[in-house]
């Protein structure tokens, strides 16, 4: 453990303290035990890793800049000196260096990153460690030719120092060679182009290479190829049996000097096209109310025809393929509608396998919503799921397909990636549609340490997914869609506020037409387009959607319980138009023939008042695999379920209906198979800070426990061998007197057993009946039932 950096931490008032576990918040999950072991935690490899990659481009470079010009034992660095260094990256036409700089040494010793006084600034312990190639140079001359032999050594020195010898031959010597910028000048000086080529290779990183035919101990005299060339001089080292690297003194002689090739202190512009937000808007509206309008039909026939859950999990392939032709989309926008509603609960698995996907209980709660109310639960689940539908019909790392709603789909920053993705956009200002690569560019920014081509394809996943659920439009942002946002300004009525004036007003009526066809003029309100959904068939959409009517959806619709009569009326009800004759021959005929063919259960059996019926069904060659069989003029039985009779007889071109045992007839309803939403944790959007009450109770903890872990405290107040003991209301009144001033307090509590324990406490805060607080016997958070506290005492 680094002394120096203890004593500095340990020098920290309580409010920079607090800062640090804000800006850090896994270094108190959970609270150490006291200061020491919250050192040990900031400086381990995870934590200070997680720490470099919330930092941006040029605040990481200052740290890289630090890392280059100090070493791990020497002193630390004036600010004035760190600021020349960075100043040498930095392009004359950047903005000034000073404001940001200083912002970013400040930030960088907040998150205890950076420490020390302006005059000896230190990367803090474990920031060396986790960064191999800072800026992409490689390891300092020391570290690169620790492990050559002493001859190989005393060889190198000779070779830069021109055949003159020295005292020292050691690494230190020949380090201290290579640090002399005019050395390594004239070194390059005299290889010739092909070795100057390879190591203007390496200059900007990665500063290592694999060379599998070099000799690595060669002279000067004896060398042959460009890289060897390289090897006799110390320009470049050799590691390995194959690899070499370029020495960190060698890269900054080929860089000029500089540690960073163009280092701007501010982030790069967006680059886009300029949008007028108002149509942006009212596209963005447009794609919400018929994304909204999919789920919707999506969930209404899968609860009528479901498919099945796969083996390993998922929906197969077939099955993508049918639904997002059912839906009259490509197969990544089927895809995509499917896994939102997966993630807003609205469909899930009746079983884990050999089950089915069907809409849920909470389905039927959300299609009676509003619209605009709908459109942000899909919305918010989307933007919080950690599930990518853009994944869907890839391989996975064992080259297996990746199915919708395959478990595989998951990725952990998902989430993260979508909202900083928006978070761009919204910075982009109103209008403005940044392109795919600028966005690229400005997250690369915020976190180059996390830059790569997964992050750069969820990027590109989350730009075409929010497009298609409407919270942006034409490219920019959409002015409803900007509140889901972490850190964003609220409105009153929130995002459904906003979209509710923008939507198209649904209409109740259709336009029937003599060619068994209804044009709906516009988006139909919900009961009649479940309604129209259920008595006809889609059979083009666009401005107008078109549905077909027909002798199955017909059925479809008597099956569900409605009457020729009731369908005639509703047909009446919502027509702008009269209903055409043909439409209501094709009612009646269907209605007439519906139902005089009854099946029950034998395994199952068919009734029908007209034997003349029965005998035309005996008597089909299609009807041999139900293996009926005549008890009576109007009864057969039949070996096989009811079920697979009322499809095979549907096939025949008959109208049977089902009945039950008591001779009801059974009506099949859209919203009769439903299954339960399994419970799910929703990740949290973005990072959010830890509650300020939390934060101020750890650092009081670990206060306390660095005074306890140098001077083991006593409590009193009370007799030896005795735990404290007060009436219920003043234990209360003490504990809020303690979260008061911040106190420690020792109390009695007992344990599920009855026993009374003692614990030693730093009250953070109560409320409903518990009393969260720091347990320093314990070392961590914990919460204590009020009812089981027997006192409270001072501790001294």
């Amino acid at each position: 453990m680094d002394t120096r950096f203890t004593e500095w931490l340990r020098g920290l008032p309580d409010e920079r303290l607090r800062a640090l576990v804000a800006g850090r918040p896994e270094l108190i999950t959970p609270v150490p035990a006291h200061l020491e072991g919250l050192v040990i935690r900031a400086t381990s490899p995870s934590a200070t890793g997680r720490a470099l990659d919330r930092l941006d481009r040029f605040v990481l470079a200052v740290v890289e800049t630090l890392l280059v010009v100090t070493s791990e034992d020497g002193p630390g660095v004036p600010y004035a000196e760190l600021r020349a260094a960075i100043a040498r990256s930095v392009p004359s036409d950047a903005r000034p260096l000073n404001g940001p700089l200083r912002e970013a040494v400040d930030r960088l010793r907040g998150l205890a990153l950076v420490y020390g006084p302006d005059d000896a600034l230190r990367p803090a312990p474990g920031v060396r460690d986790v960064s191999d190639a800072p800026a992409g140079l490689g390891p300092p001359a020391a570290e690169v030719f620790r492990h050559h032999p002493p001859e190989r050594l005393e060889e190198l020195v000779r070779a830069i120092h021109q055949g003159r010898t020295g005292d020292e031959t050691g690494v230190e010597r020949l380090a201290g060679l290579l640090a002399e910028g005019g050395i390594v000048a004239r070194l390059l000086g005299d290889i010739g182009p092909q070795a100057r080529a390879a190591l203007d290779e390496l200059a900007w990183g990665p500063p290592a290479g694999r060379l599998p035919n070099a000799r690595r101990e060669v002279s000067v005299a004896t060398a042959q190829s460009p890289i060897e060339e390289l090897l006799a001089r110390g320009l470049l080292a050799a590691t390995g049996e194959e690899s070499v690297v370029l020495p960190r003194e060698v890269g900054l002689v080929l860089r000029g000097g500089r540690v960073h090739r163009d280092l701007r202190p501010g982030a790069p512009p967006l680059a886009g096209t300029a949008r007028d937000q108002a149509l942006a808007d009212r596209t963005a509206a447009g794609q919400a109310f018929a994304f909204v309008r999919t789920t919707e039909e999506l969930c209404e026939r899968w609860g009528v025809d479901p498919p099945g859950t796969l083996r390993t999990g998922g929906l197969a392939v077939r099955d993508l393929k049918k639904t997002a032709q059912l839906l009259d989309l490509p197969e990544w926008t089927a895809a995509l509608v499917i896994e939102s509603a997966h993630a807003a609960g609205l469909i899930a698995s009746s079983a884990p396998t050999d089950g089915e996907w069907l809409p849920t209980t909470s389905y039927d709660a959300w299609r009676v919503k509003a619209t605009e109310d709908r459109w942000e639960v899909l919305a918010m689940a989307w933007l919080t799921s950690d599930r990518v539908p853009g994944l869907v019909g890839g391989r996975d790392d064992r080259d297996r397909l990746l199915n919708v709603l395959h478990p595989e789909l998951r990725r952990p920053t998902a989430a993260e990636v979508r909202v900083r993705t928006l978070r761009v956009l919204a910075s982009a200002g109103p209008g403005l549609a940044p392109s795919a690569e600028s966005v690229r560019e400005r997250l690369a920014f915020e976190q180059p340490r996390r830059r790569g081509s997964y992050r750069d394809q969820l990027v590109g996943f989350t730009l075409r997914e929010a497009e298609q659920l409407g919270l942006t439009g034409l490219g920019a942002l959409s002015l409803f869609g900007r509140p889901l946002l972490p850190g964003q300004a609220q409105v009153k009525d929130g995002p459904a506020g906003l979209l509710a004036p923008l939507l198209p007003e649904p209409v109740d009526h259709v336009l029937l037409q003599a060619d068994l066809t209804a044009v709906a003029p516009g988006p139909l309100t919900s009961d009649l387009g479940r309604w129209l959904a259920l008595a006809a068939d889609v059979e083009s959409k666009g401005g107008a959607t078109v549905y077909r009517f027909s002798e199955d959806s017909i059925r479809r619709a008597l099956d569900a319980g409605s009457s020729g009569d009731e369908l005639v009326s509703m047909l009446e009800k919502h027509s702008a138009t009269p209903v055409p004759q043909p439409l209501r021959y094709l009612v009646s005929d269907v209605a007439r023939r519906h139902g005089r063919v009854r099946v029950g259960t034998a395994s199952s059996y068919v009734r029908c008042d007209d034997p003349a019926v029965l005998d035309e069904v005996m008597a089909d060659k299609r009807a041999v695999p139900l293996r009926l069989r005549r008890l009576a003029p109007t009864v057969v039985a039949s070996r096989s379920s009811r079920a697979v009779v009322v499809d095979s007889l549907r096939a025949f071109g008959y109208s049977p209906v089902a009945e039950s045992a008591e001779g009801d007839v059974l009506v099949t309803r859209a919203d009769a198979r439903r299954t339960e939403r399994p419970p799910s944790v929703r990740p949290p959007v973005g990072a959010s800070a830890p509650d300020a009450d939390l934060v101020a109770a750890a650092v009081r903890a670990m206060r306390a426990g660095e005074e306890a872990h140098q001077a083991r405290r006593q409590p009193s107040a009370a007799p030896d061998g005795q735990v404290p003991r007060t009436p219920s209301t003043g234990t209360v009144t003490l504990l809020q007197e303690a979260i008061r001033q911040g106190s420690r307090v020792w109390i009695g509590y007992l344990d599920s057993q009855g026993q009374a324990t003692s614990r030693i406490l730093e009250p953070a805060r109560m409320e409903g009946g518990y009393l969260t607080a720091y347990d320093e016997t314990r070392a961590a958070v914990h919460r204590f039932a009020l009812h089981r506290i027997t006192g409270v005492a001072d501790v001294n």
